[in-house]
């Protein structure tokens, strides 16, 4: 008979004999392999080629083609406003009027003395014309006979005097109605009526309003020394067209500040003569026709100027530059389906297109999307793209 410690002797060697008997065949079995991940997918295109221009992008303000302060030529107290705050204008509008009865009592007393002068000539005339037939006879002297000739020519000079004042006097009653001297905008009154309004040649005159005219109108902008030198030098390898001469015509285009593209043409029509010391900078000016009025001055927009002419281009989307540091680069994959690394050089941006300048041949296949899935010299699935959709929103059938 078993006593139970020998029983319970045997149950543990038992358990210690079953595990290692476990254990024995754990170790026997070959451990699973795990299957390698396939290649990321990415999506691959040619470069697309293009005629492109390069364009240099400066920011710049309208300005009015012309500009005018309304202000009085005479002095009176404002009588009249004839036109209403910010409306258009045309040449010959009337826009003020002051208190007429003044200036028309001078060109009243100006032309009585007009009437006195010629009546004192007429009197002078006739005694000197006398006067000459009785010097030829001896009835009066010759110092008579100088005496009326004196009073004949002081009689014109009377007259002249009178007339001049006549027309001064005229002018006078005619500047009491202010007219607009330019077709353009007018802004707000300064003055009311009833207040006294200072006129004159002088700086103390009183501002009424401001007129610009808006079609055309100018767009102003500058652009650096080193440009302006790019231009002139490029000009003379007839590489583009002369930006940095005056009023070569020089076709550039413009958008507003809410605009996506630049839609507007105009024309370069002046470059200044100097650079500016303090900002090395020099100053061009463009024209716009300004039909619908949309162009204001002062009003803020960009503007493009040519830098080359058209040339043949490759172009792939600007989501598939990469950057190292300074350097740009974009993938390609090789003929053994692998990522490669491929420095470019960056021209303008073309739409949603980027220009390379250099560093990519038309045969390469770009890496499009995907690039954050892949690093160099890894192997990759290339994918051609999506073909666009047809007009109406429909898929379009793909390539055959």
């Amino acid at each position: 008979m078993i006593s139970r410690i020998e029983a319970n002797s045997l149950v543990i060697r038992y358990s210690a004999v079953c595990a290692f008997a476990a254990l024995l065949a754990g170790c026997g079995d070959a451990p699973k392999q795990q299957a390698a991940p396939p290649p990321p997918a990415v999506t691959v295109s040619e470069p697309t080629k293009r005629t492109v221009s390069d364009f240099d992008e400066y920011v710049g303000r309208f300005v009015a083609v012309n500009s005018v302060e309304v202000r009085s030529r005479v002095s009176g107290y404002l009588e009249g406003v004839h036109f209403k705050d910010g409306q258009l204008v045309k040449q010959g509008d009337l826009l003020f009027t002051i208190d007429k009865r003044p200036f028309q009592n001078a060109a009243e007393q100006a032309r009585a003395a007009v009437t006195q002068t010629k009546s004192n000539l007429a009197f002078t005339t006739a005694d000197f014309e006398r006067g000459q037939q009785l010097v030829k006879e001896k009835t009066i002297t010759e110092q008579t006979f100088e005496q009326r000739s004196q009073a004949y020519r002081n009689a014109q000079a009377a007259v002249s005097a009178a007339e001049a004042a006549l027309r001064t006097s005229q002018l006078d009653l005619e500047f009491t109605e202010l007219k607009a001297p330019i077709d353009g905008r007018i802004g707000d009154r300064r003055v009311s009526p009833g207040n006294l309004v200072t006129g004159g040649a002088g700086g103390n005159t009183t501002l009424l309003a401001t007129i610009v005219s808006t079609d055309p109108i100018r767009f102003e902008f500058t652009f650096d020394e080193a440009s302006y030198l790019r231009y002139e030098r490029a000009s003379k390898k007839n590489d583009v067209e002369d930006i940095a001469s005056r009023g070569a015509g020089v076709e550039v285009s413009l958008k507003l500040i809410d605009e996506p593209d630049f839609i507007h043409k105009g024309k370069m029509d002046f470059v200044d003569n100097v650079i500016e010391r303090t900002t090395g900078t020099i100053r061009g000016r463009a024209s716009f026709s300004n039909a619908n009025g949309v162009f204001t001055p002062g009003m803020f927009a960009r503007v493009r100027v040519p830098a080359s002419t058209p040339y043949e281009a490759l172009l792939v989307p600007d989501s598939a530059i990469g950057s190292e540091q300074i350097r740009k680069f974009v993938l390609v994959v090789d003929g053994e389906n692998t990522a490669r690394t491929k420095y470019v050089t960056l021209g303008p941006l073309d739409g949603a297109l980027r220009v390379i300048k250099s560093g990519l041949v038309p045969t390469d296949k770009v890496v499009i999307n995907g690039m954050a899935r892949v690093r160099a010299g890894q192997k990759v699935t290339p994918q051609a793209p999506a073909p666009a959709p047809a007009p109406g929103g429909a898929p379009a059938a793909p390539a055959k």
